[in-house]
């Protein structure tokens, strides 16, 4: 089935320490992103349109200081240390592992509008079961844990109810590509969404875009090409948790490594799904898992 979520949650893993260390941790890092938010920033250039500043290396730091003083026998992939690595995803294993984008939306912040977050996921045997995505400058914070449904600053939330798919309000990204291909593969997607759909939003940032299908302000999200599992893991298990499906835009299984996802409450997820299959994946985007 396209929401897999095999396996369950280890019971030797103290959920509630791990849930409140995530919390903290990005708490700390979200304060560091609001008193740089109206400073001067040191950009510089993964690509031609990827950044990353200043702020991103310094909350990775401190996010995997705290984490790894907490949990010391976790493993710890960020995107920053990826990056550092020449882009080179680690083997991702059985182990607790902790997934850290520490500024999702980095684009937002340099141009100072008020989407972006911390980003924080812990799988075990590779699925998704905890996740905590804080935006500092709108003050929410939401998380989930496996089994126990998902909050926003502490009161629960779900996915919204609408079922048509005319009347459902989609999110979707631009990305980074900037070849002809990758581009036109974007815009046919954009095109089946606007005819399909009540209207399309693009705001910059994987994790709020998965976080506001949780909280019922968007029926559907869906991005092909993102960054890496630190910008979906945690979000993924906020979706779950608050009643919604994840899973690939051609409707198969969800890969937390695929940088692919789709997401939605179950009408109008399965019904998107649908509709994205008929689109080609242009050739240098991340192809659809075999199914």
């Amino acid at each position: 089935r396209s929401d897999d979520r095999q396996g369950s949650m280890s019971p030797s893993l103290d959920f509630d320490s791990c849930l409140f260390e995530a919390v903290a941790a990005a708490s700390e890092a979200g304060d560091e992103i609001k008193a740089a938010w109206f400073v001067e920033r040191d950009v510089e250039y993964k690509g031609e349109c990827d950044l990353v500043t200043a702020t991103d290396k310094k909350c990775e730091d401190l996010i995997f200081r705290r984490l790894q003083a907490a949990f010391p026998e976790h493993d710890f992939v960020g995107e920053e240390s990826v990056a550092a690595a020449n882009g080179v995803l680690p083997t991702i294993g059985d182990a607790p592992t902790w997934f850290v984008d520490p500024l999702d939306g980095t684009t937002n912040f340099v141009h100072g509008y008020p989407f972006s977050c911390v980003s924080i996921g812990l799988t075990v045997h590779k699925i998704p079961v905890l996740g905590v995505v804080l935006n500092p400058i709108t003050g929410e914070t939401f998380a989930a844990v496996q089994g126990r449904g998902a909050t926003l600053n502490g009161e629960r939330i779900s996915v919204s109810s609408v079922t048509d798919l005319n009347k459902s309000l989609v999110a979707t990204e631009i990305g980074v590509g900037r070849d002809a291909e990758t581009v036109d593969a974007i815009m046919s997607r954009v095109r089946v969404c606007v005819e399909t759909c009540r209207s399309l939003r693009a705001s910059g940032s994987c994790a709020m875009n998965m976080c506001g299908v949780a909280a019922g302000r968007l029926d559907a999200f869906f991005e092909i090409g993102f960054g890496g599992p630190w910008d979906c893991v945690g979000a993924a298990v906020i979706v779950r948790e608050a009643g919604g499906l994840v899973m690939d835009p051609h409707g198969g299984a969800f890969q937390i490594t695929g940088r692919r996802v789709l997401c939605g409450n179950p009408q109008v997820a399965t019904k998107l799904a649908k509709v994205l299959a008929a689109v080609p994946d242009g050739p240098l985007e991340p192809h659809a898992p075999a199914r």
